[in-house]
């Protein structure tokens, strides 16, 4: 159980409980998250807002993103968000055994060129921003716009907020994520 109490959508103001109930539900199963969330409803009318409208853009191919969300919850231990993302990973075409050897990108059998400058770049946000070489943007560059280099680089942090805000607040993983996660 959260650390928190949830809190329903019917007590929030009509425009920011439709982004809530999007979010909880067709944006994915996020209800237990979005539930403790609303205790600032400032944090539901903009932060699902913003992923959802990111979703409907598809600036960056969706596997990037998964990829990059899938690394950076793994290196942050972040069981409620690998459980959530892992699955699309798996129909963005990489196996769950893949999924679990994605740390180890060098070598990996299922990553092509792309997927293991988003995997590199993903550790370097989350690890060492501070250090992250030019080479590196040359290799993003290849592959990606700016444009989509910015979301990348904004997916990447997000998800570092989002794997410490779930597991600080001991949000739990909804039911409807266990069995992807256990597929």
């Amino acid at each position: 159980m959260a650390r928190v109490s949830p809190v329903a959508s019917s007590a929030l103001p009509p425009r920011i409980a439709e982004v809530y109930e999007t979010y909880a539900s067709a944006y994915g199963p996020f209800r237990n998250q979005v539930e403790v969330m609303a205790h600032v409803p400032a944090a539901v009318e903009h932060i699902p807002a913003l992923l959802m409208e990111l979703k409907r853009q598809k600036a960056v191919p969706w596997r990037y993103i998964e990829l990059a969300i899938v690394v950076v919850s793994k290196l942050n231990a972040c069981d409620y968000c690998v459980a959530h993302h892992a699955p699309v990973l798996e129909v963005e075409g990489i196996s769950a055994e893949g999924i679990e050897h994605l740390l180890d990108y060098a070598d990996h059998p299922e990553l092509e060129e792309v997927d293991k400058a988003v995997v590199e770049y993903a550790i370097q946000v989350t690890e060492t921003p501070q250090r992250i070489r030019d080479r590196m943007f040359e290799r993003l560059r290849a592959h990606f716009t700016e444009a989509q280099i910015v979301e990348l680089t904004l997916r990447i942090a997000l998800c570092g907020f989002f794997n410490r805000f779930n597991d600080a607040l001991m949000i739990e993983t909804e039911a409807e994520a266990e069995p992807l996660s256990a597929a």
